[in-house]
């Protein structure tokens, strides 16, 4: 049976995409402490999930997706906020309130890269991975895909600032060697695929 040491949930802000709590929870001792949680949840989530014993459902898709034609591997470059820079990253996007991960998948492909869905690999990937557990319970699914057709950048969002990129075996070697700000997602992802290649995607 789960044990459940968190005995208090106390919203410190709430804004549209993240919220932040302080949980008082019993630690192995038997003590009680404070931890800051960042959530994408609002609180009635949260607080069903760690009281009712509510299912944690998942936050976003992270997308490994191989591009058939030019045998690479698709990236993106984003400028992300808090590190005030540009990062590489895969594809990825947030899950709708009840909707199915696929659409997710092929919506935000779209979307960063102007790329299509070819096939979805279900034995590869997870459907749940947690992203910072040390200061957030936010999740993913990672997901192996192949896909086709031109980059383009006309599907993004107005505040979307992303370049879509395909990089071949050869080229993630060099990317590896390069000092270049990059999620750590997408790090394993190029090392697997410049060690392994495409049989990365057919496993």
């Amino acid at each position: 049976m789960k044990i459940n040491r968190i005995k208090e949930l106390k919203p410190l802000a709430q804004t549209r995409f993240l919220n932040m709590y302080d949980a008082k929870y019993e630690n192995k001792n038997g003590n009680e402490k404070s931890w800051m949680i960042a959530s994408r949840k609002g609180y009635e989530v949260l607080a069903d999930k760690y009281f009712n014993g509510k299912s944690d459902e998942v936050d976003a898709v992270v997308i490994a997706a191989f591009h058939e034609e030019s045998k690479s591997l698709v990236l993106v470059r984003q400028f992300r906020v808090p590190l005030n820079d540009y990062v590489y990253e895969l594809p990825a996007g947030l899950v709708d309130d009840n909707e199915d991960c696929a659409l997710t998948i092929k919506r935000e492909l779209k979307e960063e890269t102007g790329l299509d869905i070819i096939k979805i690999n279900d034995r590869l990937g997870s459907k749940q991975l947690y992203l910072s557990p040390g200061m957030t319970e936010e999740s993913a699914s990672l997901v192996y895909c192949t896909c086709s057709g031109d980059l383009s950048t006309k599907y993004l969002e107005e505040d979307e600032d992303i370049t879509p990129i395909l990089v071949n075996r050869d080229e993630a070697k060099k990317l590896l060697n390069k000092s270049e700000k990059m999620d750590i997602k997408a790090f394993m992802v190029l090392q697997s695929f410049a060690l392994f290649g495409e049989e990365i995607f057919t496993c």
